[in-house]
């Protein structure tokens, strides 16, 4: 008999309605009706895709006995950490305070009142050496609830004052060459990337090392970027990037494939394409590579009827005799690419793939790197014979869920590349996306973070009004629409009344949590502040909203102590600190205003690859209205560049583009 998730919009929630534990969603509901029982809660945090979830739920959560057990002691709380981040932020910090250690799926007990007081990850069916079975952790659990109620009360109180200890002060000034050095120091100069394994894509810290363009930089990001895209954290026939590397060579995968990895790789491989020399062809021809491949798999495997995006695909999968795998839709030996290609085909893309006979997965399999030269039309003829070939495998599942913030960073890196590489139809894509957020996620006073067929789902955190509120800018300026600058910023106005701190920075999520988590380091995406950070400096650029600029200024002070402890880990602000540093020196974001009626116009997509980070280009017929002063007086076809309050003699070429853009004033 189905449990209380049966009706919930996560495909997480519904992967657990079946489970004989009598799962409660998140909400005062579940509390409540621990408050009446006098039971403590057990929380349970995962994700639709994430592997170890699944193994838990298959030895756990579906144990009759210990359902019972649990049914009869606690009251059990699943929740989705895609839909609900800050009560997983909230409970991961505690985690990490009580276990030395984090991740999912994430296994918490709570006070009725919400109030932690044990927690890990992962516990297995049967105790192992250092680690208790699950069983025994309820069990041991339940007895102290029941026997030892002032210590557990005792220890929750603490872990919750720990938590609460007052932020560091912020540092007067960055040095952000320092910082450059700093981060250098972690970098693998043999694979790219920084630290050892597992090793994650950066997509925030790569921008950032895009910003100034100066040599050292540079060679950080673009070879980063080259080693995952050569490596086998690429999907080389199907497009887009697995979650992250279990090794320091990108050779193998966690194989879930997430739509926020991709939206911000797709932005990091177009600015990477276009701070690379004209005469680099092979590199340009390999972040173009990855781009391209990264919007195609989206559109074919996430995008829905609607236009929107899905949150990403399942690492795990069936082989043919229907037993589960992780990783096994990908991967391949000798004989299974001369089943697809024939023999001549096969050596050459086993050679040019790394297709070992010793194989570089489990059982003699690999996964599919790229090395050496690499004739990129016989390429995408073997990709394409292999992709329909791998098309007949039982695929991973779907996680239905369109989550706000990651279509809002697919958007904004979808106009990107539109406007960079000259795909209208990218534009059209980001235009789809971002109305079905609208439509759907926008009620008129908030913004749902989720939604599932066309019904939203749970409030909108911090990111999500940040992400949508830049993309809708982004769209607004390309299309020379007004409308979406209105509704972006009706987004930031709202998120100032829903999340500022007194100190002018934000919090990541609204009150009504123990902790009301404050997070300014970047996890997998950037940090709730740096995105509305973000968002306030474009629509302060685009609307002339004075009091947005200052938010922005004081928000990203914030910042600074995280920034100062390890920019490698706060990209996203170090890209702020550095345009900003750029700005000190006289090189100040620029506002773009071209008059002309095509948004693919060769002067608009000129500015889109030169302008420098934190610019805002806005495009349409003489005339617009809504863009505050920038199409005033402007009536004659060209770009009008003001940068601070220095504006330049308007430009009708490529060539005079560049002056106006980078001239130091």
């Amino acid at each position: 008999m189905p449990n209380r998730l049966i009706n919930e919009r996560s495909t997480y929630l519904l992967q657990h309605a079946d489970n004989p534990i009598d799962f409660w969603p998140w909400g005062e509901a579940a509390f409540g009706e621990a408050r009446r029982l006098d039971r403590p809660v057990l929380l349970s945090v995962g994700y639709a895709s994430c592997h170890w979830c699944h193994v838990m739920a298959h030895e756990s959560f579906t144990d009759p006995g210990l359902a019972a057990f649990i049914n009869d002691h606690f009251v059990p709380i699943k929740v989705d950490r895609q839909e609900h981040p800050d009560v997983d932020a909230a409970f991961m910090r505690a985690t990490q305070a009580m276990s030395g250690a984090g991740g999912w799926p994430m296994t918490c007990f709570l006070t009725p009142e919400g109030q932690p007081f044990f927690a890990g990850t992962y516990f297995p069916p049967a105790p192992s050496p250092g680690r208790p079975s699950f069983r025994q952790v309820c069990e041991a659990l339940a007895t102290a609830w029941a026997e030892r109620r002032a210590e557990v009360l005792a220890s929750a109180s603490a872990i919750v004052s720990h938590l609460s200890a007052p932020d560091e002060p912020q540092p007067e000034r960055i040095d952000t060459w320092k910082l450059v050095e700093e981060v250098g120091r972690d970098y693998d100069l043999v694979h790219g990337g920084w630290g050892d394994a597992p090793k994650f894509p950066a997509a925030s810290l790569i921008d950032a090392l895009l910003v100034k363009g100066d040599p050292r930089s540079l060679d950080m990001a673009q070879l980063t970027l080259e080693a995952m895209a050569r490596g086998g954290i690429h999907d080389q026939i199907g497009g887009g990037f697995h979650r992250y590397a279990v090794d320091s060579g990108w050779v193998v995968p966690h194989f879930e494939k997430m739509l926020y990895d991709n939206a911000l790789l797709l932005g990091a491989y177009v600015r990477g394409w276009r701070r690379t020399a004209d005469h680099d062809e092979a590199k340009r021809a390999l972040f173009e590579r990855a781009a391209y491949g990264i919007v195609e798999w989206a559109v074919r495997e996430l995008r829905t009827g609607d236009g929107a995006f899905c949150a990403g695909l399942d690492a795990d999968s069936c082989d043919i005799r229907g037993a589960v795998h992780e990783g096994i839709f990908y991967l391949w030996d000798h004989a299974l690419l001369v089943d697809a290609l024939g023999a001549e085909d096969a050596n050459w893309a086993a050679h040019l793939f790394h297709v070992t006979k010793a194989g570089t997965f489990d059982d003699g399999l690999s996964t599919l790197q790229l090395r050496g030269q690499v004739d990129y039309r016989r390429l995408a003829d073997v990709s394409a014979r292999l992709l329909a070939e791998r098309q007949r495998r039982f695929r991973p599942a779907t996680d239905e869920m369109i989550v706000a913030s990651w279509n809002g960073w697919l958007i904004e890196s979808l106009i990107w590349g539109a406007m960079v590489f000259g795909e209208p139809t990218w534009l059209e894509h980001a235009t789809d996306a971002a109305e079905y957020l609208w439509r759907v996620h926008w009620d008129g006073e908030q913004l749902a973070r989720s939604s599932m067929h066309g019904e939203p789902g749970a409030p909108g955190v911090a990111e999500d009004y940040g992400a949508v509120a830049s993309a809708f800018a982004s769209l607004a300026g390309v299309r020379g629409d007004a409308e979406w600058l209105r509704r972006a910023e009706r987004l930031c106005e709202r998120a100032l009344w829903l999340f500022g701190a007194d100190d002018g920075g934000f919090y990541d999520a609204g009150a009504g949590l123990f902790d009301r988590p404050r997070t300014f380091t970047d996890a997998s995406t950037p940090s709730a502040t740096s995105c509305l950070v973000a968002a306030l400096r474009k629509v302060s650029l685009m609307t002339g909203r004075a009091d947005f600029a200052e938010r922005a200024d004081a928000a990203a002070a914030t910042c600074r102590p995280a920034l100062a402890d390890s920019a490698r880990f706060a990209g996203a602000a170090f890209a702020e600190a550095l345009i900003a540093d750029e700005a000190r020196l006289g090189l100040k974001p620029a506002a773009v205003t071209i008059i002309t009626g095509d948004p693919m116009h060769e002067l608009v997509r000129a500015a889109w690859r030169l302008a420098p980070a934190g610019s805002v280009i806005m495009a349409g017929p003489a005339g617009t209205r809504g863009f505050s002063h920038h199409f005033d007086g402007r009536t004659e076809p060209g770009a009008y560049v003001c940068r601070g309050e220095v504006c330049f003699e308007p430009v009708t070429s490529y060539a005079g583009l560049k002056d106006p853009l980078w001239r130091r004033v």
